[in-house]
């Protein structure tokens, strides 16, 4: 179990990227791909291989379980490929020692392949697709590799859509009012909850003890009072400097690609990993089991803290980053996983590091400072367990969040908001039943003694859950608004009629169609790059679109068009993209969310949600950008400010 986690926890990152990029030749064949019409949209491709001396190439593998035949698939489904694939040049049998000399069709030095396709849709003018396939030698075997190819079609059209629009200068609107050095706050906002989420971690049975032991160190082998400060302090730099140095990597994904990091978190088999990991957090923190690092990086770490004065203290912190990653972990876990939901790039990650490691660390400095602090702290106990216990619920509630933005993003209507409301009531009810003592985990106090502070954090929870149970019914008092955007929205519902449902104002989903409408009415089109998994997204929705006045304005004033830039729905063929950005990268188009995404980044600088944009009739920025904006005088304020630009500009 903890080697699966370790796997999962450290490379998912590596994971998401072998499905998501354009798949290239194998170094052991490189390919060609070629087409003819052979009928009314009906079509033959060719592909032209050449293989490396002394391997070879799986062709057909019908009595090798667990291997595929070579394959073509395509992901618009009105492409079908019409019977087998045909060999037109080099093949042979071999009995394959690995698949127990089970007869294989293999290809070696060159080979020449047929399939035959048909479409049903609208033939593209460039088709796109991946050869599927598994090559093998002597002593090595390569499965599952991909080969993507891009050929032209004769008599085929392109239906590509308009990605960058030259007439946006988000950076000269008509009227100057919108967003406008509004990144800092939410960074701090994101830093301090960080720096929270490294005091919870000081609260566990792996890092509380360390605190007296850590301090004691560095008082009695320093040699004086200052040198031992200076020693602390320095202890706990590294510490922070640490968790810094983790969210490192994520700014390089970050330059290759600025969305990746939103399509990370709009993922959906991503989104799955985490429920999974987050469950196993849970089930840590009962107590079942413990996540640790490989060992032997603790013991270098360890044995290398005696090294050299700075850089001794260096691995003292890496040793204690590393030690204590079993109850750290799924904290950290949380804190990565939260930080790559919220869209504002690697820089929000960093920030969130840097609070958690600072949060850890300051208490080590300070109590390395004031040695006589220590009196003051609590000892050792069943507490540190039952804090952990209790983080092990909270991280089960994050898990059924995860779920959900998958289920969203996918319209499974597996979480609807009752359900998922539900859950989390009976998690609520679970917390407050543990700390009364009547569930019980395997490290547990046999006998509890409930004390002021536990009867505190029993009433807390207690409320949280009262106030989630209206949410489970259909009536205005299950607009929980406290929580809102976390729960699924109002309308994804178990009810066939929900009655906090909003309709009164029906956007539209695509740009084009919006501003001819636009044109049409004569009115400013209000764009609102939005997503299935956007926590914010939903909040504005529920408590700043159903103000009054604000929906006056929107549904009256301006042609309004939600884009979803984590639609997975894929696109036809015909509308299918290689798009050149504007700093040169090439770009797959091949969902709406893709289409959506590049409109935004391209068009306004921008790769977070919500965030909107008011444009006129020709095209122009009305206004500077807004994003998520909570306060719904201030949304009306600048929805006011694009109408007048509006009237300036005059179309």
């Amino acid at each position: 179990m903890q080697l699966f986690l370790r796997s999962v926890l450290f490379s998912f990152i590596s994971l998401f990227f072998l499905q998501v990029s354009v798949a290239q030749d194998s170094s052991f064949v490189q390919w060609e791909a070629s087409s003819k019409k052979t009928g009314a949209a009906e079509y033959e491709l060719q592909f032209k291989g050449r293989i490396k001396p002394g391997k070879f190439l799986y062709l057909f593998t019908k009595d090798a379980e667990g291997l595929d035949s070579i394959a073509v698939h395509f992901t618009d489904s009105s492409i079908l490929n019409e019977g087998f694939m045909q060999i037109k040049l080099g093949s042979s049998s071999y009995a394959d020692p690995i698949f127990d000399n089970k007869h294989v069709l293999i290809a070696k030095e060159e080979v020449l392949l047929s399939q035959k396709i048909k479409l049903t849709g609208v033939v593209p003018a460039q088709l796109k697709g991946t050869l599927l396939f598994a090559t093998g030698g002597t002593d090595e075997f390569l499965p599952a590799q991909e080969f993507s190819f891009d050929v032209k079609m004769e008599g085929g059209v392109s239906q590509t859509a308009r990605i960058k629009i030259n007439s946006i200068d988000i950076d000269n609107p008509v009227n100057n009012c919108g967003d406008e050095g509004t990144e800092g706050k939410s960074l701090w906002g994101i830093f301090l909850l960080g720096l929270i989420g490294g005091f919870i971690a000081l609260l566990t049975p792996c890092v509380f003890p360390l605190i007296p032991l850590t301090v004691s160190f560095f008082t009695k082998r320093s040699g004086s009072r200052g040198k031992g400060i200076r020693n602390a302090l320095l202890y706990g730099f590294f510490i922070f400097l640490i968790y810094i140095l983790l969210s490192l990597p994520f700014h390089l994904l970050d330059q290759t690609d600025p969305e990746i990091l939103n399509n990370i978190s709009t993922n959906v088999w991503l989104n799955i990993i985490f429920f999974i990991i987050f469950v196993v957090f849970a089930i840590s923190f009962f107590g079942y089991f413990e996540i640790t690092l490989p060992g032997n990086f603790a013991n270098k770490a360890d044995a290398k803290a005696s090294v050299g004065s700075m850089l001794g203290i260096f691995f003292m912190a890496l040793t204690l980053a590393i030690v204590s990653f079993s109850c750290t972990g799924p904290i950290l876990g949380s804190l990565l996983a939260g930080a790559l939901t919220k869209d504002g790039g690697a820089i929000q990650l960093t920030f969130g590091m840097g609070g958690f490691g600072l949060g850890l660390a300051l208490p080590f400095a300070l109590f390395a400072m004031f040695p006589n602090w220590l009196q003051s702290l609590p000892k050792s106990g069943g507490w540190l367990n039952t804090v952990k216990v209790v983080l092990g619920f909270l991280e089960l509630a994050m898990a059924v969040k995860f779920l959900s933005n998958a289920d969203l993003v996918k319209q499974w209507h597996l979480l609807p908001r009752e359900i998922f409301i539900g859950i989390w009531v009976v998690i609520g009810l679970l917390i407050v039943l543990y700390l009364l003592g009547f569930i019980k985990f395997p490290h547990d106090d046999k006998k509890i003694k409930i004390g002021g502070v536990r009867w505190t954090f029993i009433a807390l929870f207690a409320a949280a859950t009262i106030y989630l149970i209206p949410g489970v019914s259909n009536t205005k008092a299950a607009n929980l608004t406290l929580i809102s955007g976390f729960p699924p929205p109002l309308c994804y519902s178990v009810y066939l009629h929900p009655v906090n449902c909003e309709n009164s104002l029906e956007p539209l989903r695509d740009y084009e169609e919006a501003l001819a409408l636009a044109r049409k009415e004569n009115k400013p089109l209000l764009i609102d790059f939005t997503g299935w998994a956007c926590v914010n997204c939903r909040r504005m929705e529920e408590n700043v679109w159903t103000d009054p006045e604000v929906l006056e304005l929107m549904k009256n004033k301006f042609i309004v068009v939600s884009l979803y830039v984590d639609e997975r729905k894929v696109l036809p063929a015909a509308q299918q993209q290689t798009f050149t950005t504007k700093t040169g990268g090439k770009k797959e188009i091949v969902t709406v969310g893709d289409k959506w995404a590049t409109f935004q980044s391209e068009n306004f600088d921008a790769v977070a949600q919500p965030q909107y944009a008011i444009i006129g009739l020709d095209e122009t920025a009305l206004t500077k950008t807004k994003a998520y904006t909570p306060s719904a005088s201030a949304f009306k304020q600048w929805l006011e400010c694009g109408l007048d630009a509006f009237g300036k500009n005059g179309k």
